[in-house]
């Protein structure tokens, strides 16, 4: 008996997964075209949602840097959003598109920690999980 790797059996099925390497290439590319302006990476990761789902990030942040909050999604996500909480949980700031790449850019009164947390607002038909990729690059 013969059988098909998961991957191609997932493809011919029809079955959709959340592909985090297709958010991170997106991520990538941002973070290497903000180099030429001079920011740098503070910190990166990717996870995979599910519509409804969200992963909070702490982050300290220091005052006097210029940070930018950006997030791709793959293309299984509709709307995916990004918020900004202070160390006591109060909403600073949040992404307002309804797109998949949400950005924040931001700059500290304080050094701090901050919460960011990264939502799958919403996700294409039929599908289940999105891979997300966050990034906080500062300058």
């Amino acid at each position: 008996m013969r059988f098909l790797p998961l991957a191609l059996l997932l493809t011919v099925s029809g079955v959709a997964t959340a592909d985090e390497e297709e958010a991170d290439t997106c991520l990538r590319t941002k973070i290497w075209a903000g180099y030429n302006d001079g920011w740098a990476v503070r910190t990166a990761t990717s996870a995979s949602l599910a519509e409804g789902d969200h992963r909070i990030y702490l982050v300290t942040m220091y005052a006097g840097n210029e940070y930018r909050l950006q997030v791709c999604g793959d293309a299984n996500a509709n709307d995916v959003d990004i918020v900004l909480h202070d160390a006591n949980g109060t909403e600073l700031m949040r992404d307002e598109s309804d797109d998949r790449e949400p950005l924040i850019n931001f700059k500290p009164a304080s050094t701090d920690t901050y919460y960011i947390a990264v939502y799958a607002g919403s996700l294409a038909k039929g599908q289940t999980k999105a891979g997300v990729a966050m990034a906080v690059t500062y300058k």
